[in-house]
């Protein structure tokens, strides 16, 4: 079987070693990479939750939750919620 992403362990190995090397624990890097992952698949998907739950392997659901319990602002994916807000008197995105 071949690898999708013959240098992904590569980069991955970079990141990991800088952030051992700033302290970064466990807990935290693992909450920051799911943070970035699925922000990531939100985006790919145009904002929607559906698609990019089916595209992760969860439930719909478990996407929403993980959304909500790691603070991912709709902001963070969707572009037209972000013009809205910058559109805010005193909001800086």
């Amino acid at each position: 079987m071949t690898h999708p992403h013959p240098n992904l362990k590569g980069q991955l190995l970079e990141i990991v070693d800088e952030l051992v090397e700033q302290g970064v624990t466990l807990a935290q890097a693992r909450r920051e990479f799911e943070k970035q992952f699925i922000v990531a698949s939100i985006r790919s998907n145009d904002g929607n939750l559906g698609r990019s739950a089916r595209s992760l392997g969860v439930h719909r659901n478990t996407l929403r939750n993980k959304v909500s319990n790691l603070g991912i602002a709709s902001e963070e994916y969707n572009p037209r919620a972000a013009r809205r807000l910058a559109r805010r008197p005193g909001v800086k995105i």
